[in-house]
This record gives structure tokens, C-alpha cells and sequence, in this order.
């Protein structure tokens, strides 16, 4: 008895008969099970050559962590290896960056974010569009933006310098949506295959550009067709320009070939040229001058007027801005802190400053008053959360 009180008994050990079995058998002596009335539970299995772990609570149907031979209730193996998993929602987050890699680390060698692999690749992948880049610079192509790409890979992604997500797999990666897939990024979209890229679209695809589009082919040319329906190319408010080393052919199969120009048509070849304006038509040459015909006549004078079509006039957004935003006390840039950017016009635009301050780019078409809301960080995540 405790401290000699009967009504507190203590029970030092207990003896198992036919009548009060002990709760530790054959089938289960190798299993340590803590458990609550709500079914909240730890179990850890040292069977050899079937250890595991797995932490489990039925709240919101059932959320579990089980790691090393994965069994189901009726001890059956149904897997290896780890398993988090919930019937609610799930969420991993990481301040300074998060790693999720595929390439072997056994027996738990290395350190945690040994990402050389991973890194390897990304640099293969850098020297490519350099290269590439540089031929395209020489063809008087538009380069790639190898700087954004550099400082990526060197001040985010090694090591997880900043926050960042790096995902790597020496055999491959996919990704399924049953419905929509989005890749967003506020600054550039880096992509780059060792071998083919293909892109399969069963319907419609829009490419929008807001300032150039530079393609270039190193070796073997570009090939455009059409099986059904019309390609129309336009240079809507500048110049369009054929150039080839060798011949250009231009060839309809079934119907005529119009060339149309409102003032002028030069036709230039070893020095011989024709041109025709509004003005008349004017030929010459440096040698003989052939014309060849069945009958050759002559009519009064007539002029066919071409029907050009009108261009659409888009908007430019000649006034772009981005804002840095700074603490009116210590005049140091406010990182990662909520804003609302809103223009005369009713367009607003809301985000987080990045690591200098800075806001994103907004863009009008034409001189705008812009007032910008600046929120505190908690009362941010406080609405955010209700």
C-alpha cells in the first residue's frame, strides 16, 4: 500500500491462468503497440526481416505515417519503403527550401542535401542552350536569358541558398492531371532537353508573346504544314523578310499566286528587273530582251486596284513599373511582405515583395497614378487562414 493507505494499493506484478491470459502471445510478442480509446496509435514490429513503424489517428478518416515493410490489417504486405498519407488535406512546407530527390543515398550515407546528381544535370542543361545561344547569336538570332538561368541554378537551387524547390530523378519524372496542369513563374520559364521535346495538343494552342519570338534551328531546318485549313503569317505594323542562301520556290498545285503591293513591285534578277507602280511599268536589262507570244495586242489602259486588308491596332504597354517597397523607419527593403497595387484605370495586382523589396512589373498603355496598399505580414496570414 502507498504510504500505508489501503485505499491505494499498489500492484507490484500479476499471474496469467486459463482465466486472465496474458496479452502478449506468439503472434504478437515482437509488436509494441501504444493505443488510445480513440484509436490514436504508435506500433513499432521488430520482426526480422519485417520491421515497421506506423503512427496513425482515425480523426477526419484516417491519416497515417508507415515506414519499412507496410502491412494491412490482416498483417498481408502491401508495400515497402515509406507512406504518409491522409483522407484530409496535406501540406509540406519548408522556409529555406525543400529537396525531393530519387538518386540512391543507401543505408542513410551522405549528407541530407547531397543534391550532386540533381546538379550535374542542371549544369549539362546550362552548357546546352549556352551553345545553342551562341549559334543563335552568330545567325543574328535573339539569345537565351543565360543570366536569369545562371543565377537560378547558382544562387537559389545549389544548396538550397534560398527557398527553393529542387526535384530530381535519375530515370525520369511525370506529371498527371485528371483535368488542368499550370506552371506559373513570375520571372523567366526555363526549360531544356538533352535529346527531343514534344508537345502534343489535341485541340487549340495559343502562344501570346509580349515582345519577341526568336527561333532558331541549328541543323537540320524547320518544317511547317498544314493537312486542313489556311496558314496566314503577318507583319502587321513592320516588314516581313524571305532570305535564303540557295532558291525560294513558291508553288500552288491547284490555283494562281497573287502578289499585291499598295505602292510598289520591284522584280530584280542578275541585274535585269522589272517594276511596276502606279506610275507605269518600267523593264531593262543588261542584255537581250526576249518576249516570246501567240499574239501580242494592244488595248486601251486599266488599272486592277488591290484589296488590302486593314490591321488590327493593339494597345503597347509602354509604361511598365515595378515599385521597391522600404520600412519608413529604417529605410531597409520590406522582404516578402503583402501588397495590393491598384492603377486609375481599376486594375489591381496583389502579391509578396521578393528578396530585394521589389513588387512585380505592372504595365499600362498609358500614364497612370498607381496607389499601393502595404499589409502587415500576420494580418496577411490571418485573413488568409479565416
Amino acid at each position: 500500500f502507498e504510504e500505508g493507505n489501503p485505499d491505494r494499493p499498489y500492484i507490484a506484478g500479476v499471474k496469467h491462468d486459463s482465466a486472465h491470459t496474458d496479452h502478449v502471445t506468439i503472434q504478437n510478442y515482437k509488436r509494441n503497440v501504444l493505443r488510445t480509446p480513440a484509436n490514436n496509435k504508435i506500433r513499432l514490429d521488430d520482426e526480422r526481416g519485417k520491421e515497421h513503424i506506423k503512427v496513425s489517428t482515425e480523426y477526419g478518416g484516417k491519416s497515417q505515417l508507415n515506414l519499412g515493410h507496410l502491412v494491412d490489417a490482416g498483417k498481408q504486405q502491401r508495400g515497402e519503403g515509406f507512406e504518409l498519407r491522409t483522407d484530409l488535406w496535406g501540406a509540406v512546407r519548408a522556409k529555406k527550401g525543400i529537396f525531393i530527390s530519387a538518386d540512391a543515398q543507401d543505408k542513410a550515407q551522405g549528407k541530407v542535401r547531397e543534391m550532386a546528381p540533381a546538379m550535374a544535370i542542371l549544369d549539362g542543361a546550362q552548357s546546352q542552350m549556352k551553345s545553342l545561344s551562341t549559334d543563335a547569336q552568330t545567325a543574328n538570332a535573339d539569345p537565351a536569358d543565360l543570366s536569369s538561368q545562371i543565377a537560378l541554378l547558382q544562387q537559389s537551387v545549389k544548396d538550397l541558398t534560398q527557398a527553393a524547390i529542387l526535384l530530381s530523378a535519375p530515370k525520369g519524372v511525370a506529371i498527371a492531371s485528371g483535368e488542368h496542369l499550370q506552371l506559373a513563374a513570375s520571372k523567366n520559364l526555363i526549360a531544356n532537353a538533352g535529346n527531343h521535346a514534344d508537345i502534343g495538343v489535341v485541340k487549340n494552342m495559343f502562344i501570346g508573346v509580349g515582345q519577341a519570338l526568336s527561333v532558331f534551328v541549328r541543323k537540320a531546318g524547320i518544317k511547317l504544314f498544314a493537312n486542313k485549313g489556311a496558314i496566314s503569317v503577318q507583319a502587321q505594323n513592320d516588314l516581313m523578310e524571305l532570305l535564303a542562301q540557295k532558291s525560294i520556290e513558291i508553288t500552288s498545285t491547284e490555283d494562281e499566286i497573287k502578289i499585291t503591293a499598295k505602292k510598289k513591285i520591284t522584280l530584280n534578277g542578275g541585274g535585269s528587273y522589272i517594276r511596276l507602280d502606279a506610275c507605269g511599268i518600267e523593264a531593262g536589262t543588261p542584255g537581250e530582251y526576249n518576249v516570246k507570244a501567240g499574239y501580242y495586242g494592244r488595248k486601251p489602259k486599266a488599272k486592277l486596284t488591290p484589296e488590302l486588308m486593314a490591321f488590327p491596332v493593339i494597345k503597347s504597354e509602354d509604361f511598365n513599373q515595378s515599385f521597391i517597397l522600404l520600412d519608413e523607419n529604417t529605410g531597409q527593403p520590406l522582404i516578402n511582405w503583402p501588397y495590393e497595387l491598384e492603377l486609375e484605370s481599376g486594375l489591381k495586382m496583389s502579391g509578396i515583395t521578393d528578396e530585394n523589396g521589389n513588387t512585380e512589373l505592372i504595365s499600362s498603355d498609358k500614364e497612370e497614378v498607381v496607389n499601393i496598399s502595404v499589409f502587415e505580414p500576420d494580418e496577411f496570414l490571418d485573413d488568409e487562414i479565416n
